[in-house]
């Protein structure tokens, strides 16, 4: 399946149903407390960690002019198609930094409590910011988290080349500063400043008249090896547009059928494929409980229980209840 453009999300017009934390955590901790629950979390996990969600409260796009660069322009062989590399990669190059530094928040961390406590022995998350596993790290090994987080749509912290040439993205940054002196200048005066640009949450920026005409993307340092030039990268993320691996499709409906309940966390479900996941568990008969703030497109789905309220004012007292 390929991953589209998300569903646009607006209200019903019915009113919220309103709960106190207090409410809110009983209603949580009783859900999750006899285990084998799936968790699928989406932007609004990391916000409180500063990256910006795609929708506020009311559903919308926070950005209404963010044009996201699809599969299909970033992979083209002609010239169009590296315009839309250098375009993608100086975006990137710039947004990439405050991802990489950004902390886990009180939700990643009472997420890894639970995680670690086997409450929450599966974890779907469509973000790519890496911050479950940075809850996690000091408890698991790198290989049993990738056991036990899926990434549903890839991660920005590793890049690949054509010819499946993989490095980690620090690495990829550093070539990226190597071959573009005045742009590693200009991100080192963000740094000294304090500046901030206008994020998205895939670690792309917004940039208004800017040429990225003379922004160079490395070739890989394997392939010249190997007698081949080749400069087309990628970031293990996948793209609008792109079909998500079989593997990883097969995993995440794996980790909704074995489970028995199934617990949704910041997320609207405009995007297909997480939307989907919820859609099988409903088909399944299990119990599915949603936490969101502003409208979703589970909204009003028999099964489906929608509590309107932030997980950072709840699920800390929910592991405390729990454990």
């Amino acid at each position: 399946m390929r991953v589209s453009v998300p569903t646009i999300i607006t209200s019903s017009g019915a009113p919220k149903q309103t709960i106190s934390p207090a409410a809110a955590v009983e209603r949580i901790a009783g859900f999750l407390a006899p285990g084998k629950v799936t968790l699928i979390t989406g932007a609004g996990v990391s916000v409180a960690s500063g990256i910006r969600a795609y929708r506020g409260k009311d559903g919308r796009y926070m950005n209404p002019n963010y044009q996201p660069i699809f599969y299909h322009e970033l992979t083209d062989q002609s010239e169009k198609g590296f315009a839309f590399r250098q375009r993608y990669w100086l975006r990137s190059y710039l947004g990439y930094p405050p991802v990489r530094d950004a902390l886990p928040n009180t939700s990643h961390y009472a997420i890894a409590a639970l995680q670690y406590a086997s409450y929450l022995p599966r974890l779907v998350t469509q973000n790519v910011d890496g911050l479950h596993h940075k809850a996690i790290a000091h408890l698991w090994e790198p290989e049993h988290i990738q056991k036990q987080v899926l990434e549903l749509h890839g991660t920005l912290h590793r890049v690949h080349c054509m010819r499946g040439h993989t490095v980690p993205r620090g690495i990829f940054q550093d070539w990226l500063s190597a071959s573009n002196p005045r742009w590693r200048e200009f991100v080192d005066n963000l740094e000294k400043t304090g500046q901030k640009l206008r994020t998205n949450p895939d670690g792309d920026v917004e940039l208004e008249g800017v040429s990225y005409a003379d922004f160079v993307v490395p070739g890989c340092p394997q392939c010249t090896l190997e007698g081949q030039q080749n400069s087309f990268h990628k970031p293990e993320v996948i793209f609008f547009g792109e079909s998500i691996p079989s593997r990883i499709r097969n995993r995440s409906f794996h980790d909704v059928e074995e489970s028995e309940r199934v617990f949704v966390l910041g997320t609207t479900l405009a995007t297909y494929s997480a939307f989907r996941l919820v859609k099988r568990a409903l088909e399944l008969r299990k119990p599915v409980m949603l936490l969101n703030v502003g409208p979703t497109r589970a909204d009003g789905l028999p099964g489906v229980e929608k509590l309107e309220i932030s997980s950072s004012l709840v699920l800390r007292d929910v592991v405390r209840a729990i454990l």
